[in-house]
């Protein structure tokens, strides 16, 4: 049991259920009250880069998470102390980034939602929800990436794709809406986001036969606004890959947060693969819009473009991947970019104001399903497959990177991201299987390959050039699911192979800092300040671990 000290190692089992009013807390020895009472209004949202608030799941809109904050340095990172760890008591590995606005931090496991002191970890309310039985696949982990804040609510989504409205202040249930049918074996992983007065939520079953969409609700009432699908039905441009009924379970899901640009008014969100996984037989062609990035008008949800980076993928590899977006000069001009690490081993940068391809750069050593990318933005496709007997494929099934989170520095000009070199052998299954619910749909899998252990590194690219700065390889077994963060003072925090957090120096790699948490990392670390402290926060197995510098 940890020991009560003021703002270290505090434990507390107190809590505030749904159905309390707005609570105060007074804070422990030397720290004033904190209330729940926050109004978030949507014009904070639009602050770039994120200061003392990190009011969404990246920081802000750009995807960047890139804070400006600057108490931490490279001088006195190495400095820093735990102040306080939340424990989890229904997860044993948490993927949430906490949201912080105005000293309350909110965050999720599993279908429970928390109001926090940010500067203790006091708990000042607890939404309880039961997790979902009968789920498949991704779902059936309960996994939940954290909320998304609109004045005095906090929105978030539920394993079996729910979207619940809670009160801010005090937990409270103000609306709940079913958005996709468990039934058809969809569910629900991410964080939502608000834009504007809509809520934008996606789904997971990528793996499962569903038909991906993207959907936005009304921020007051929860009534739908518009609806995407990534899947084109019969008739609609892009449906040529799904013959007969086959776009209802073509997968493309949207279980990631996209990125906005309030001045082109465009959300940008990536899609999951193709279903069934491995074998193409009944979606030929380049099944759209799996494996892309989609540009949406932020009011109609409209397709305005689209790139897909894999088509006709059979190795699974999502584009879900953060679609950051920065602006850079390029060959002499100021451009609008979209920059992706992407999980079939190539960095891509593209005009994200009309999605036209700039350039893509191989990051991954081990790359054998495409010998590279054509000028026109299409791989050049090595033959490599999936077969009966097993075939060696790399990237393996994981990726070269996956859904954990990079960040872009715009001092640096470097982009950071964990990279994963591993191949894996693929395998078809030899009877192509049907869509069943309550069933997976990969047509079979990929098996490790024993004799070629994996490796993950943390990498620095020019976002320029898409060329490697530097690269620092890791210490451990590979199964690290750790992502990144970058600050105002050129740090770079992320979670490492060994169950770390670490910091480096965000120009050089060279390493700085370090605290063991002794669990394996499955989150991306944030900051917040409260205060005039700052403090960064991630969660690492069914814990939450907030630092600052002594004070």
């Amino acid at each position: 049991m940890w020991a009560v000290a003021a703002g270290v190692w505090l434990f507390t089992s107190a809590v505030s259920r749904p159905g309390m009013n707005p609570v105060t807390v007074t804070g422990e020895e030397g720290l004033g009250p904190i209330a729940a009472d926050i109004d978030l209004a949507p014009e904070a949202l639009l602050l770039s880069p994120p200061r003392h608030n990190w009011p969404s799941y990246n920081g802000d809109y750009s995807g960047r998470r890139y804070s400006a904050l600057s108490q931490i340095t490279p001088a006195n990172v190495r400095e820093l102390r735990a102040q306080w760890v939340f424990h989890s008591s229904n997860s044993d590995s948490m993927e949430v980034t906490p949201v912080v606005v105005n000293g309350v931090m909110y965050i999720t496991s599993a279908n429970d939602a928390f109001a926090l002191d940010a500067r203790t970890g006091r708990v000042l309310w607890h939404h309880v929800r039961a997790m979902t039985e009968g789920l498949v696949d991704d779902a059936s982990s309960h996994h939940n990436r954290g909320v998304a804040v609109w004045h005095t609510r906090v929105f978030m989504e539920t394993d079996n794709a729910h979207l619940l409205c809670l009160d801010a202040r005090s937990g409270n249930l103000l609306w709940e809406i079913a958005y996709a049918d468990t039934k058809l074996n969809y569910g629900a992983t991410s964080a939502p986001l608000v834009i504007k007065d809509k809520v934008v939520v996606g789904t997971s079953g990528g793996d499962d036969g569903i038909r991906g969409f993207l959907a936005a609700f009304d921020v007051l009432t929860g009534k739908p606004v518009w609806r995407f699908w990534t899947i084109p039905g019969p008739g609609e441009p892009g449906s040529s890959s799904w013959p007969g009924d086959a776009y209802l379970h073509g997968g493309g899901t949207t279980w990631m947060p996209g990125t906005y640009d309030p001045e082109l008014n465009t959300i940008y969100w990536t899609t999951s693969n193709p279903a069934p996984d491995f074998v193409g037989d009944t979606r030929p062609g380049d099944d759209l819009y799996t494996d892309c990035v989609v540009a949406l008008d932020a009011d109609t949800g409209k397709l305005k473009w689209h790139f897909q980076f894999t088509p006709h993928d059979l190795f699974d590899y999502d584009a879900t991947q953060t679609p950051v977006l920065a602006d850079l000069s390029r060959d002499g001009q100021p451009r609008r970019l979209l920059l992706q690490a992407n999980r079939n081993g190539f960095f891509y940068t593209l005009d994200r104001a009309n999605g036209d391809f700039l350039s893509a750069s191989r990051f991954a050593e081990n790359v054998n399903w495409a010998s590279g990318i054509h000028r026109n933005g299409r791989p050049v496709l090595t033959g490599v497959k999936p077969t009966p007997a097993g075939t060696r494929i790399c990237p393996g099934m994981e990726g070269a990177t996956n859904w954990y989170s990079p960040s872009y520095n715009p001092q640096t000009g470097l982009f950071y991201f964990l990279a994963l070199e591993r191949c894996e052998t693929y395998f078809t299954s030899r009877k192509l299987e049907t869509y069943r619910t309550g069933r997976t749909y990969y047509n079979t899998g990929a098996q490790r390959i024993s004799s070629e252990p994996g490796q993950k590194l943390l990498l620095a690219l020019s976002a320029r050039t898409g060329k490697i700065v530097w690269r620092y390889p890791q210490v451990g077994n590979a199964d690290s699911w750790g992502g990144t963060l970058t600050t105002a003072t050129g740090l770079v925090f992320f979670g490492d192979d060994a169950g770390e957090l670490e910091a480096v120096d965000g120009a050089t790699g060279k390493p700085l800092w370090h605290f063991n948490t002794g669990q394996t990392m499955h989150a991306s670390p944030m900051t917040y300040g409260v205060d005039g402290i700052q403090y960064v926060a991630v969660a690492a197995g069914s814990d939450l671990f907030s630092f600052a510098l002594p004070f």
